[in-house]
């Protein structure tokens, strides 16, 4: 009797510390639970107040600025440095940001 009652002794300490280990969640896991997930709300649609003159205006000033920067590469590498075409490039660039912030979604 004292066998038995030694060998369930033991039996459910092994059944106790194989529960316990089992219920111990992974590194992984807890670093997960300690920075929770966070979802921003949906972008709100923009609403329709695009000025399609102004747009189309700044379209075509691109082109113009566009079409003039290979002659003026051009004469850059022949050593005459224009500070049109510095500013040129720098309208190019700021109406290109804005074209693209006006008509993306």
């Amino acid at each position: 009797m004292k066998r038995f009652v030694s060998t369930l002794s033991v039996a459910m300490a092994v059944c106790l510390t194989s529960s316990a280990g089992q219920q111990r969640e992974s590194p992984g896991k807890l670093e997960i639970q300690k920075h929770p997930l966070v979802l921003e709300a949906p972008a709100q649609p923009r609403p329709q107040g695009i000025d399609s003159q102004k747009l189309r205006e700044e379209a075509e000033e691109l082109a113009r600025l566009a079409q003039a920067v290979p002659e003026q590469v051009v004469q850059i590498t022949q050593g005459k440095i224009s500070k049109d075409a510095l500013e040129g490039l720098k309208r190019i660039e700021k109406l290109s940001k804005h074209l693209r912030a006006e008509l993306a979604p």
